[in-house]
């Protein structure tokens, strides 16, 4: 029976050294971004290489749907989903037989490291309201106790949370989790080129090094960032509360 693993996060988070250390198991294959194209489709959104964004992956949300519960050999298929690809009108049934978990992060380091690489940031696009709205509305619908792990938890104790999350899941851990090779991967997506460098270097999980305080980081934000922020905070905040633990 293949093990359908749904990661919910928000950009610039490390969700893409997660799906690497996923894919670093011989038991698992990954998927990355499915309902980038959908969403750019729908919305229109100027983000870089949209064209071939839109052009190798299906446009419709139910293409995508039959592409993640197509049969596959009895493995593990991990999914990297971004919650703000998921827009209102994707029924959300088919998410019944999937196993989910989310990766959270402190919106001001989400905020600080998108404008990095966009010219502007709404509440929209980084996706913490609708991360909350998807963990409700899935804790219902599948009646899983869905575990939630923060990034900065996993970049200073790797081990401990991917152990523990494993463990959520029911699914053994393994080492190989902690480290991968450099380098681009097949399965990234056609949007690596823009967005992956970082982790295109890296052979495994980092703390980050921080020259700047929170108060500074705020700071350097306009108004109306610092009003993403402040929103997304009461949100993330409630996720935050729930998360595993290392002693858990």
């Amino acid at each position: 029976m293949t093990r359908r693993i749904a990661m919910w996060s928000g950009p610039r988070n490390i969700s893409t050294a997660m799906m690497r250390a996923w894919e670093n198991r011989p038991d698992t294959d990954v998927i990355d971004e499915p309902f980038y194209a959908y969403y750019l489709a729908q919305t229109q959104a100027e983000h870089p290489v949209k064209e071939d964004v839109l052009a190798a992956q299906p446009n419709h949300w139910s293409d995508v749907v039959s592409q993640l519960l197509a049969p596959k050999p009895e493995h593990i298929f991990y999914q990297k989903h971004m919650t703000h690809h998921m827009l209102d009108d994707i029924e959300l049934d088919w998410c019944k037989s999937l196993s989910h978990c989310f990766l959270i992060r402190d919106p001001l380091y989400v905020v600080t490291s998108y404008l990095k690489k966009m010219p502007s940031v709404n509440l929209e696009d980084i996706g913490i309201v609708r991360q909350f709205k998807l963990y409700q509305h899935l804790s219902v619908l599948t009646g899983q106790q869905i575990p939630i792990i923060d990034g900065d938890d996993v970049l200073q104790n790797p081990k401990a949370i991917l152990s523990s999350l494993c463990a959520k899941l029911e699914l053994p851990f393994s080492n190989n989790m902690l480290s991968w090779p450099q380098g681009r991967r097949e399965s990234d997506g056609v949007w690596a080129q823009h967005w992956y460098q970082n982790v295109e270097s890296s052979t495994g999980f980092k703390a980050p090094a921080r020259a700047e305080s929170k108060q500074q980081l705020l700071a350097h934000l306009t108004s109306q960032q610092q009003d993403v922020v402040q929103i997304s905070q009461v949100f993330y905040q409630q996720m935050y509360q729930q998360r595993l633990h290392v002693d858990e």
